[in-house]
């Protein structure tokens, strides 16, 4: 039997599963960058003023490494995307990690990949099918971006580089997550070892890129990573096609590797198999809680790692953000609020809030792994014992909604005594740090959608991040269109004050955590009723 028989079955097993998950993300991304471009006109209408915008960013360190650099200031598309070639590329990414592991890694652990493999399919036709679907994933978002950008107007050649790029990095890591899949245990395991990759990726192309703004260091780092090739392909500044073959060829280099260590492990194990377990349990793990941390731990302290270091960036750019406005009509405006000062307030809540939006989606994961232990038949033999079900359910919704604000209070802190330290104003930090905390509330309601339909109907626990990338959508891209206020009003963030420089009011604050707490005790309702499994 051929090693990759039975791929076609489960390419289109891959895409039924995933027929809302794609399309989501795929809009997401296509709509953040047509809308970025779209934005870029008003508020850079010349090429002197896009020249003076290029400047600064180049010349702010933090932002280089955040985002990278302009490589041609005179150009619209180089500076209308900037935010969104390396970071925009980083989030393709994920998706690109998170699709290949869902379909191999993660259907092994669960123990679905097994019953297939009793089926008439080859040992490699799991992994190429979910390799298959990520490529194409790719390839369409990098053509469909293409397309919205030169609607927006901007050149189909440099449009076509930009989308390619971002695919071409997809697929690299596409390729990353596929060797994951095959050292690792577990799912999980399998995204943190690829995620960490990635963040190891964007920490090279960062300090190549700031190295090279500051013509000192070593700038060739940049070339070292994955989302460093995606901006050296330089989209509307000169369109440097040969650089597509690097992420082509890395990608096509672990994909045989991949494939090669499929056949060296045995179904089920990893190449690095986990340690085992203690012979006895720990005091620590007395109780539901202690479980629930034990297991969620690793990826709260990871994620609040990520959050400390984002808020610090985000800090250091807000103390030089007036350099970035140059036209007269915006500075007049920016005059007649304030000044710079109330500019950097409104920076910084912008950021707060995408800040907030993020932490939602770890509420989201840490939610749903109340479904991921059930499906994995760990929750009905622990239930069996004294252990109520709302205790076990609450101790995961715990650490859900109390690490929410966790990642909101590090990313404040971060962001607060970076700002304070640029702008030698300590009470900064009480003042950023609050208006990071503003937005747990939305963020819980997230996890509540997450909870309501976990207990109701579970195989629909997918709403949450439907929900999460409806409520992104509709505050990147509401303002753009010009949505009406009843629209916006659907994301709980829109009610969430804009802190620092707003009004802190109370009462959507209090209205957000009723609306949370309903929806999570009708989820717990009904999961109390319902079957297990």
């Amino acid at each position: 039997m051929s090693a990759l028989v039975g791929t076609g079955s489960l390419v289109r097993l891959a895409l039924r599963r995933d027929r809302v998950l794609l399309p989501a993300w795929l809009a997401v991304f296509v709509l953040m960058a047509a809308g970025s471009a779209g934005a870029t006109v008003g508020i850079y209408p010349t090429a002197a003023s896009r020249a003076q915008a290029a400047a600064s960013i180049n010349d702010t360190p933090s932002l280089v490494a955040l985002y990278g650099l302009v490589y041609d200031p005179t150009s619209l598309g180089a500076v209308a995307l900037i935010k969104m070639i390396a970071f925009g590329a980083a989030l393709v990414a994920v998706l690109s990690v998170v699709v290949v592991v869902r379909h191999t890694r993660a259907e092994e652990e669960a123990g679905r990949l097994e019953l297939v493999g009793a089926t008439v399919v080859g040992r490699h036709a799991p992994l190429a099918a979910a390799l298959l679907v990520a490529v194409a994933a790719n390839v369409v978002l990098g053509l469909v971006t293409a397309a919205s950008l030169v609607a927006a107007g901007l050149p189909a050649p440099s449009s076509a580089a930009f989308g390619l790029a971002w695919a071409g990095v997809g697929i690299a890591f596409a390729a990353v997550a596929a060797v994951a899949a095959q050292v690792t245990e577990s799912g999980r395991a399998a995204i943190g070892t690829a995620c960490a990759v990635l963040g190891a990726a964007y920490v090279l192309r960062a300090i190549g890129d700031t190295s090279a703004a500051s013509g000192s260091g070593p700038g060739w780092l940049s070339w070292l990573s994955p989302v460093g090739w995606g901006q050296q392909v330089r989209p509307y500044a000169g369109d440097r096609w040969w650089v597509l073959l690097l992420p082509a060829g890395f990608a096509a280099v672990l994909t045989a590797a991949a494939y090669a260590l499929v056949l060296r492990r045995d179904h089920g194990g990893g190449l690095l198999p986990d340690r085992p377990g203690r012979p006895t349990t720990a005091p620590s793990l007395r109780g539901p809680l202690a479980l629930a941390w034990r297991l969620q731990r690793g990826s709260l302290l990871g994620w609040t790692a990520g959050f400390v270091l984002l808020g610090v960036v985000f800090g250091n750019v807000a103390s030089g953000v007036g350099r970035l406005v140059t036209s007269p009509q915006a500075r007049e405006m920016i005059s007649r609020l304030g000044g710079e000062h109330a500019l950097t307030d409104a920076f910084m809540a912008t950021e707060l809030g995408f800040v907030g939006v993020l932490a939602a989606a770890f509420g989201v994961q840490a939610a749903l792994r109340l479904r991921t232990e059930e499906t994995a038949l760990r929750a009905e033999p622990l239930l069996a014992t004294p252990v109520r079900r709302l205790a076990w359910a609450g101790s995961h919704l715990t650490v859900a909604l109390a690490g929410t604000a966790v990642l909101l209070a590090g990313a404040g802190l971060g962001a607060g005594l970076a700002h304070a330290a640029g702008t030698h104003d300590a009470g900064q930090v009480g003042r950023v740090l609050l208006g990071a905390l503003v937005h747990a509330p939305a963020a819980w309601v997230v996890t509540g959608v997450v909870v309501a339909a976990f207990g109701l109907a579970p195989r629909l626990v997918v709403a949450g991040w439907v929900a999460l990338v409806a409520f992104l959508l509709l505050g990147v891209l509401g303002p753009v269109f010009r949505l009406d206020q009843w629209a916006m009003d659907l994301s709980p963030f829109t009610h969430v004050p804009r802190l620092p420089g707003g009004e802190l009011s109370a009462t959507p604050l209090v209205c957000l955590v009723l609306v949370a707490a309903a929806l999570v005790v009708v989820g717990l309702a009904g999961f109390r009723r319902r079957d297990i499994g």
